[in-house]
């Protein structure tokens, strides 16, 4: 297992960077955006309310239509699977005197958004729901105060959608979480100017008065570099380099994971570019240890946590993770998928009310993966289908789309 990737532009930020130059002033320049299902559906909506938004490319330009420039859409807007297209552009609208009702395919429609809901409400917008707290949701947006809210729990999203509605509402607001979650839309605001302060767990904003246009270049993301380094980890020969990927302390828990479980993963050639730390992550073979993760792990590697537990299946070691309940509300229920299809090759694995466990033994699988249309599981899995001698049927390969379009392509180069 040998080679040199450049995994694509970080999911996170490359939804952050269109949001943020539909609501500057002027033309901003988006290098290295990811072309995935996800990024479009944000482009999209953003589109529908009225940005300068071309179709997407590896560079484009984004005409911003300032705060407050943004129209109200004339058909719903169309979130595909995207929940951090939904919960960070309901930030956005609630602080326009507009209407605006947000819709989705089936599996974000059964995704909760009370989270966002609690504190936009709290600032003045309004919602509705058709059923439970999912979509379709309606946002009446108009003016907007200041507010202090604990989000209870560590959710990028709700924290962003709180910081977006109070840019665009011109309203100070400062935000407490439980445990520090991804902090790009903190880091992308501050290095174009606005005043954020953070402090450990605490946030907070004062008004800015407008948002300036900017070039930016997207790093590469570390949850797609994630399966290409567990790949590496397994195979008995090789190295496997990764450039530019993002390695933002808030993001790179499941490298770190590795590392306590005898992984070779390291970090080359630092440097800074988007107001993030960027390396060429290294990674080859290593012999693993069992290891236990619990609720201060999960934040900065929730997205890896199925992928984790597959690679301690084919490292036959024992690994349990609790405090992770957040991927019981993921793109399907993720813990529940873990475990049926691990148990389905033959691994040993059990449900825990807010995790899993992953019993050590064999290392050698065969069997049909159902991923529930979740890109997550079936990456996960598809690392285990990449390993000699593994036969595992993946039954939708095509729903890595939604993160990472050229999975299949980037491992078969590994491989050969």
């Amino acid at each position: 297992m040998r080679g040199t990737v450049r995994v694509p532009g970080d999911k996170s930020i490359s939804h952050r960077a269109l949001i943020c130059a539909s609501l500057a002033t002027g033309e901003s320049r988006v290098r290295g955006l990811l072309l995935s299902d996800d990024v479009r559906s944000t482009a999209t909506v953003l589109r529908q309310l009225g940005a300068g938004m071309p179709e997407l490319s590896d560079d484009v330009l984004i005409t911003g239509q300032g705060f407050g420039g943004l129209v109200e859409p004339r058909m719903p807007l169309q979130c595909g699977n995207s929940g951090t297209t939904t919960r960070l552009v309901a930030g956005v609208v609630a602080a326009h005197p507009f209407t605006s009702r947000f819709e989705g395919d089936g599996s974000l429609s059964r995704r909760p958004m009370q989270r966002i809901a609690e504190p936009l409400t709290a600032m003045g917008a309004r919602f509705e729901f058709e059923h439970a707290d999912g979509l379709p949701m309606t946002v009446h947006g108009g003016q907007l105060a200041g507010i202090a809210w604990n989000t209870r729990s560590a959710s990028a999203q709700t924290k962003s959608a709180i910081l977006f509605a109070a840019l665009v509402g011109g309203v100070p607001v400062s935000i407490r979480e439980s445990a520090k979650s991804r902090d790009h839309t903190e880091v992308m605001l501050g290095s174009l100017g606005v005043p954020v302060t953070t402090d450990n767990l605490s946030i907070s904003m004062s008004q800015a008065r407008e948002l300036p246009a900017f070039d930016i270049s997207i790093p590469a993301d570390p949850s797609s570099a994630a399966y290409l380094v567990a790949l590496a980890t397994l195979a008995s020969e090789g190295e496997v380099r990764l450039p530019g990927v993002c390695i933002n302390p808030t993001r790179i828990g499941f490298f770190n994971m590795l590392q306590r479980m005898g992984g070779a993963v390291r970090f080359v050639g630092r440097q800074r570019g988007a107001g993030e730390e960027l390396a060429t992550v290294v990674a080859g073979p290593a012999t693993l240890r069992a290891a236990k993760a619990r609720a201060g792990d999960v934040p900065s590697m929730i997205d890896e946590l199925p992928l984790l537990g597959c690679v301690a299946a084919a490292a036959g070691v024992d690994l349990e993770v609790t405090g992770a309940g957040e991927l019981r509300v993921k793109e399907s229920d993720r813990i529940a998928a873990l475990v049926a299809n691990l148990r389905a090759i033959g691994a040993d694995a059990e449900e825990l009310r807010d995790g899993f466990r992953v019993g050590a033994g064999r290392r050698q699988f065969s069997g049909r993966v159902v991923t529930r249309g979740d890109h997550r599981i079936a990456m996960a899995f598809g690392i285990l289908a990449a390993l000699p001698d593994n036969r595992i049927d993946i039954d939708d390969r095509d729903c890595v789309s939604v993160s990472y379009p050229a999975f299949w392509e980037d491992v078969g180069s590994l491989r050969s």
